[in-house]
């Protein structure tokens, strides 16, 4: 039986809490930031957690982070 490939730029993005819940970043913080408030880009630089329905999809994607 083969092993299942990682897809590498999602391992770059997720990881994993040590209650197991999936961590991932903010978007919108690359470019376009005179616009946005000092508040706003404060709080797009903290991590949050991924949405439960979109933590199967990260499974499959990144199979060994569990």
């Amino acid at each position: 039986m083969s092993k299942v490939k990682t897809n590498r730029s999602a391992a770059k993005r997720f990881t994993v809490t040590g209650s197991g819940k999936v961590r991932r970043s903010h978007a919108n913080m690359r470019h376009i930031l005179t616009k946005k408030s000092p508040k706003r880009k404060r709080q797009l630089r903290q991590s949050t957690t991924a949405a439960p329905s979109c933590v199967a999809a990260i499974r499959r994607l990144v199979p060994y982070i569990f």
